[in-house]
């Protein structure tokens, strides 16, 4: 069976691949001549290099694929920008960038019997503010494939688009996936939490309490095969390890693991993360070089209540988490000890 990863470089990808080998596909590494091919490394990968920013080029290459290997059975469309440094090209990557490809398999017969699409949980935005959790321990709100999405971000507004396109495809075999924050080996963001715990620094915001959920990337990258031979054209999942934590968790655990004491824990109120978003924001135009923490970072790291509903992929798809985040930043340590990361 064929498959075709996109954004395959990647931090998500470059563990789709792996899983895609491990299980015996023939895989298909979808990269930009400039990607670094540093996680991919096995000598069964076929290498193919897409510009999904030309339609032109973007179908003679898949013409000529066609013309010497015929089509993908599968398609998981992993490619994306999680950081841009306006709303322009957060469109032009996530969204036209789904378009194109998807347009162009269409158009020379080459759909998949399933399309893969990995969008993200904050394309439901600030739904419920108000944690989940009251105060009297009564009422656990949820965010659910049921509620309408509310995107105050502009990742999360392309996401969004690229999800509307594909569910407007009624004779494509698209299945969406909106995973909660992905955190695990190889990913650079939740890492400089890391690297400040190391310092003895634990950073957080907001004067209310947070619940926050987190996805293993071994965990999404097996949903993303469940949901190939079990998910449901035109549907959405909503993706966790199940379980709802404090803002402080994850920091506790990786003081844990990289067995640091004495740790200075800063709780700022929201407009100064305000402000340092604002002016990294600033700075990432004037310079070229995209912040971390930015506008759409302060819209994501704001909101109160990230819990959601998981059931529907539990029971449609067999999805059973294997780490809980004590786990799986146990892992993560592990491997940013081996790569010498700390």
């Amino acid at each position: 069976m064929k498959i075709l990863v996109t954004g395959a470089s990647g931090f998500i990808g470059s563990f789709i691949v792996e899983h895609a080998l491990e299980l015996g596909f023939d895989v298909w590494a979808g990269v930009r001549p400039t990607s670094s091919k540093s996680w991919l490394t096995n000598p069964k990968i076929h290498f193919i290099y897409l510009d999904l920013f030309d339609e032109a080029k973007l179908q003679d290459t898949l013409l000529k694929f066609r013309k010497e290997e015929s089509s993908w059975d599968y398609v998981v469309h992993a490619a994306g920008v999680t950081k841009a440094k306006d709303e322009k090209t957060f469109f032009s990557v996530n969204f036209e960038g789904t378009r194109h490809l998807v347009t162009a398999l269409r158009e020379l017969s080459m759909s998949p019997k399933r399309f893969i699409f990995l969008s993200s949980l904050s394309v439901l935005g600030p739904l419920k503010q108000e944690p989940a959790l009251q105060s009297d321990g009564s009422l656990h709100q949820m965010m659910t494939t049921e509620d309408r999405p509310q995107p105050n971000t502009a990742y999360a507004k392309s996401k969004l688009a690229a999800e509307e396109f594909l569910l407007s495809l009624k004779d494509f075999p698209s299945v969406i996936l909106r995973p909660t924050g992905v955190y695990g080996p190889r990913e650079k963001d939740y890492f400089l939490l890391a690297k400040s715990i190391k310092r003895h620094i634990d950073f957080s915001v907001g004067s209310h309490p947070q619940e926050i959920t987190f996805i293993y990337v071994r965990d999404l990258v097996r949903a993303v095969f469940l949901a190939l031979d079990h998910g449901k054209n035109g549907r959405i999942y909503l993706l966790s390890d199940g379980q709802t934590y404090t803002s402080r968790s994850f920091s506790l655990l990786l003081q844990k693991e990289i067995g640091i004491q004495n740790v200075f824990h800063i709780k700022a109120p929201l407009f100064i993360l305000r402000f340092v978003c604002t002016i990294g924001e600033l700075l990432g135009k004037l310079t070229g070089n995209i912040s971390t923490l930015n506008n759409d970072k302060y819209n994501i790291l704001k909101q109160r209540n990230w819990r959601c509903d998981i059931q529907p992929a539990r029971q449609l798809l067999g999805y059973q988490p294997a780490f809980n985040l004590e786990q799986g930043v146990k892992e993560t340590v592990a491997w940013y000890r081996t790569q010498q990361w700390i």
